[in-house]
């Protein structure tokens, strides 16, 4: 049915029984599905919390139900429960294992008390969630259909395809903040749209001082952070290091991407990594000195990818890395593209046939290695290029140099940060 019907008050949204818990309770108190004076008192908080929220601030990488929520001052992590409950949100969908539990945890999340502020706060997330994260995906109309209940009593379908954010009464009041959290959310895969150079940071003060010199997005690099404590890189133990610097560097202006190495923890950790706020990973296919299968590695991707839908995964092609079925390179890089990863970085290349090869049969961002001058790479098509764990490894050399000066009495290099300098990094 057109969507002119949501402007007929003799239309209405479908009603809900009162409920004294769960996804009922949720339902039975939220703007979304009721009328009259009740749906205005409750619009009415919906906008005055909305009112508090500058659309600006939302502008953020990472999921944006998690976006949201620390806006709304309530803990990103509960992006989890919220999608849980979006899932049956509905009143004619019916309520799945663990959402009526869900429900009651994001309740204590805005402080414990059961009533109609804190049904529309959750209601806001809810709401956010599917909508969202189909605006992040690219989907028009984000959402396809509502519902509404004709006079006669029959329910009816209402197209929204040309009234993305609904009509009437009923209009969503948070357009211009779903817009913004999709905007952020999209913001790093928009970079991979001309061509970005990727500096790789090993803790808070390499990425801060990267993003001082005005790097649009700071990496991290697997072999600095493992190193950087004690461990070896490619090994899959560093994972906690990993996370711990993930959430120092969310606080940059810039989107993060992070290298999780082989990608172990699968979706768990991807959508850990999206709450916090990280707009991308590097998944590499490398095991040791070999290469992983290319139907199991494609099956991390896909776990990555829907875990964290909005999750730039650039899915890392070992074989001209290691020296190892080179050949295989092409092969590997399709299906980790058709397990949906959103870019695909081979290191090792340095041919420009091949690099004109990989750009010219994968329709996703191709990712190198500064291999080759960086100027020709862009000529070439790449769309992104990092430096992987150069910097880091310069850095140390520049160390040791600085300190066998001192030893040695020769001379130390000039262009070494001052010490205010370091500490405006933090």
């Amino acid at each position: 049915m057109d969507h002119g019907v949501l402007l007929d008050e003799a239309y209405a949204v479908p009603s809900v029984p009162p409920a004294s818990s769960g996804v009922a309770w949720l339902r039975a108190g939220v703007a979304r599905f009721s009328e009259g004076a009740d749906h205005a008192r409750r619009r009415g908080l919906v906008e005055r919390v909305l009112a508090g929220v500058d659309p600006a601030a939302l502008r953020r990488p990472g999921d944006p139900v998690a976006v949201l929520a620390g806006a709304l001052g309530v803990p990103r992590a509960v992006a989890g429960d919220v999608a849980l409950v979006a899932r049956c949100y509905q009143p004619h969908v019916p309520v799945v294992p663990g959402a009526d539990e869900a429900v009651a945890r994001l309740v204590d999340a805005f402080g414990g008390v059961w009533d109609e502020a804190t049904a529309n706060r959750v209601g806001l997330l809810v709401q956010a969630c599917g909508a969202t994260r189909a605006l992040v995906a690219g989907a028009s109309p984000p959402v396809p259909v509502t519902r509404r209940v004709a006079p006669g009593g029959e329910p009816v379908e209402v197209d929204l395809g040309a009234a993305w954010f609904g009509a009437g009464r009923h209009a969503c009041p948070a357009r211009e903040h779903a817009l913004a959290l999709a905007e952020g959310a999209r913001l790093f895969h928009r970079l991979h749209e001309d061509f970005l150079v990727l500096p790789n940071a090993w803790d808070f003060a390499s990425a801060a001082a990267f993003v001082r010199a005005g790097f649009a997005a700071v990496g991290t690099t697997s072999l600095g952070v493992a190193a950087g404590h004690g461990l070896r890189d490619g090994a899959g133990v560093a994972r906690a290091e990993t996370l711990a610097l993930a959430r120092r560097l969310v606080r940059l202006p810039v989107p993060v991407t992070v290298d999780v190495e082989a990608g172990a923890g699968g979706g768990e950790l991807a959508a850990e990594l999206h709450e916090l706020g990280v707009a991308g990973v590097n998944v590499e296919d490398g095991r040791g000195d070999g290469l992983a299968d290319p139907v199991s590695h494609a099956a991390v991707v896909r776990a990555f990818k829907e875990a964290a839908p909005g999750l730039f995964v650039n899915a890392r092609v070992d074989a001209h890395w290691l020296g190892v079925e080179t050949g295989s390179t092409l092969e590997r890089a399709r299906r980790y593209v058709d397990a949906g990863a959103d870019g695909v970085f081979v290191p090792g290349v340095s041919d420009e046939r091949e690099v004109a090869r990989l750009v010219a049969a994968l329709p996703v961002p191709v990712n190198l290695l500064a291999q080759l001058p960086v100027e020709r790479l862009r000529e070439l098509g790449v769309r992104r290029v990092s430096t992987g764990s150069l910097p880091f490894r310069a850095a140390l050399g520049a160390a040791v140099r600085a300190a066998l000066a001192v030893r040695d009495g020769g001379d130390v290099p000039d262009d070494v940060p001052g010490y205010a300098e370091v500490q405006g990094l933090v």
